[in-house]
């Protein structure tokens, strides 16, 4: 997914959110005081710093690179659009579209956790929770979906199509199609 740029946001715009803790700007830009060398969101409950003691940033990461170090208070990193903001669902995402690529075809869901940082019996709560189904689920719908794809848009031999779909043996891609279709991939092939 692309993520376009909102348009630079003025100093007076800026120091306005900042001064009402608008929530509608929290995430768009951050407030760095040089006093302190904090940097806060727009939305942060202290007491505001005076005006001509802030400078505006268009990232945490900008802040940060300025030499400011995050707020305690209004912890930075949760905001919107941050990981932490987007929450588990985020780290499903993550492990959606490495699924996707084909991980779980040569690597094991306690692989797959490794990669991203928790443990197997998290993901898989994660995954029940927000995709309805386990990892391995996942995948095994992902290589049957990708397997009846080119069954049906090409005249490569099946054998070919099990493997190239990720299937591990031209056994298990039968044993999956009679599975979810109930009859073999052959009985899919167009007589011509």
């Amino acid at each position: 997914m692309l993520h376009v740029m909102p348009p630079p946001l003025d100093q007076a715009t800026c120091d306005r959110a900042r001064l009402a803790r608008d929530r509608a700007f929290d995430g768009l830009f951050f407030t760095g005081v040089r006093t302190t060398r904090i940097y806060c969101r727009p939305v942060c409950p202290v007491r505001p710093a005076r005006s001509e003691n802030v400078v505006f940033f268009p990232s945490a990461a900008a802040a940060e690179r300025a030499g400011f170090r995050p707020c305690l208070r209004c912890r930075p990193e949760t905001a919107p659009g941050s990981p932490a903001w987007n929450g588990t669902r985020s780290t499903v995402g993550r492990a959606m579209r490495l699924i996707e690529d084909g991980f779980l075809d040569r690597a094991s869901v306690s692989d797959l956790a490794d990669k991203l940082g928790i443990g197997p019996r998290h993901l898989l709560r994660l995954f029940l929770r927000h995709a309805g189904a386990t990892p391995s689920e996942v995948a095994a719908t992902r290589r049957i979906q990708a397997a009846k794809r080119l069954i049906d848009r090409t005249k490569q031999p099946l054998s070919e199509i099990a493997f190239a779909a990720g299937f591990g043996s031209v056994r298990r891609f039968n044993d999956a199609f009679r599975a979810t279709y109930g009859r073999p991939p052959s009985s899919f092939r167009k007589r011509g």
